[in-house]
């Protein structure tokens, strides 16, 4: 099988790089440069080019056909349709990443099932994502365009920290400080490590029951918030001194942390991954959250990535509101 990865140097489309390789498949990475944190692997082919510009596109890949496309890079309904133009006739099979995000928030029932209505009044990312579906699902039904939509959840690996402040999180619970932890720290949240997602991702390639179809992708562990800051310190040796701030106040405080907040992590999200599973194998033995969390504590003691001071400013405050 050969297959293209539009991006590639993302915490998911690196780990399915590599899952592709191991597997035997002939790999071949589209984006713009390459990437300090995650560079492309051993035995991966790189092409240069902006993955949503399609003359860019055809200048970088010329007149090669892919047995998979799978797009990490298309946001917009804009995005999708110059991906319908540029792979069309070209491939088997255009995946694209869309966002589990995008289904009904806050949601109606759990656990949430690819049968979920899509919308989210919160969040402007989550609407471009369902606006790139409409457009790749309509082009399948008017002109049988093989797409298959895949919905991540919540996914991170060993050099993203999943907390709202990332970095900033851990540093201040190394040192000590307490941390803003949103609402009252109940709410479940599903964390994934890539390498799992990447695992069934490459199982849906070359499945033609999956075009025309989505899925989404998620782990089965579903921690609240509190448990996450928890075993996050755990694995950094401290103990996490939270204070609950409501999540509305975080917003106003943070706007730009506010959409993601109020669109997505502010709501219990459990997901059925039944139907992917009809598919594709899961891992075995999957990456539990607390094997992750160790793994992000021992990639930040070798890399050092540096706290942001106005957000580690802005939770003084807001302890100071709240504790």
């Amino acid at each position: 099988m050969r297959i293209l990865l539009v991006g590639g140097t993302g915490i998911i489309s690196a780990a399915v790089a590599r899952a592709a390789l191991a597997r035997g498949i002939e790999v071949t990475l589209l984006n713009r440069g390459s990437s300090e944190v995650r560079p492309a692997p051993d035995g991966a082919r790189v092409l240069h080019g902006d993955g949503r510009d399609q003359q860019a596109v055809e200048q970088a890949v010329g007149g090669e056909r892919f047995d998979a496309v799978v797009d990490f890079v298309a946001f917009t309904a804009s995005d999708a349709e110059g991906a319908v133009a540029t792979w069309s006739g070209r491939t088997d099979q255009y995946v694209l990443i869309s966002s589990a995000s995008a289904y009904r928030t806050p949601p109606t029932w759990l656990p949430i099932t690819e049968a979920t209505t899509l919308a989210n009044p919160f969040w402007e990312y989550s609407r471009n994502k369902i606006a790139a579906e409409e457009v790749v699902f309509g082009a399948f039904r008017r002109d049988g365009f093989p797409v298959t939509v895949v919905r991540p959840s919540h996914t991170y690996d060993e050099a993203s920290s999943p907390t709202l402040g990332g970095w900033t999180d851990l540093a201040r619970l190394l040192r000590g400080a307490p941390v803003v932890v949103h609402g009252d720290g109940t709410t479940q949240w599903t964390l994934t490590h890539a390498r799992d997602v990447a695992e069934v991702l490459v199982g849906l390639l070359g499945e033609q029951r999956a075009v025309g179809e989505a899925f989404h992708i998620t782990g089965d562990e579903a921690p609240t918030w509190d448990s996450i800051y928890r075993t996050l310190a755990a694995a950094a040796g401290t103990t996490a001194r939270i204070v609950h701030v409501p999540s509305d106040t975080i917003a106003r405080r943070l706007p730009d942390l506010g959409p993601g907040l109020l669109g997505d992590r502010a709501h219990s999200m459990v997901f059925d991954n039944a139907r992917v599973r009809s598919l594709a194998p899961f891992p075995a033995r999957p990456t539990t959250f607390a094997a992750g969390a160790r793994e992000i504590v021992a990639w930040a003691q070798s890399h050092a990535p540096a706290p942001d001071p106005e957000l580690d400013a802005a939770f003084d405050e807001l302890v100071a509101r709240f504790s």
